[in-house]
């Protein structure tokens, strides 16, 4: 089944809409001394724990040597460190350190901080609707890719419940 213009038209600006915001949001915060992808890998260690350079790798959808060189970036920041595998002496696990771990939630903490500045603009309606968004668009998110979209720390997309004011 083919989407219709209507639903092909909401497509298209709902893409360009949210690269918009996702520039935005970076924008605000360049002071970071970590890329994209380095903060990615970092995020995911903080997420899911220690893991072998492969695994993560593997969850950020790249090839191991260029894993390696965003592992060896990181660890020269003291972002993470390498530990011995628990039950494999022959391989390491990597895992977020301490200013690792800070650095992510300065970034989240700047982040949600301009977002709500924003955000406190909206009228009430406009919040409501924003809210009713945030659930389709959580489902819309974990369709194609199972991931679970985290909001007001609840990562369901069915049990948003984001307060009214």
């Amino acid at each position: 089944m083919s989407p219709n213009s209507n639903t092909a038209a909401v497509a298209g600006a709902l893409s360009l809409l949210t690269l918009r915001l996702d520039r935005l949001l970076r924008l605000h915060h360049t002071d970071q001394p970590i890329s994209l992808v380095q903060r990615s890998a970092l995020t995911t260690l903080v997420r899911h724990g220690a893991m072998s350079s492969g695994a993560l790798a593997h969850s950020e959808g790249v090839r191991p040597p260029s894993m390696t060189r965003t592992i060896n970036a990181l660890a020269a920041l003291k972002l993470i460190e390498r530990r011995p595998h628990p039950s494999d002496g022959r391989q390491i696990v990597v895992a977020a350190t301490r200013a690792g771990r800070a650095l992510l939630a300065d970034k989240v903490a700047a982040r949600d901080s301009w977002l709500a500045e924003r955000l406190s603009t909206l009228s009430d309606e406009q919040a409501s609707l924003l809210r009713q968004a945030l659930v389709i668009m959580s489902h819309i998110g974990e369709t194609d890719t199972g991931a679970s979209t985290e909001i007001n720390g609840v990562s369901h997309a069915t049990s948003v419940a984001i307060s009214a004011g």
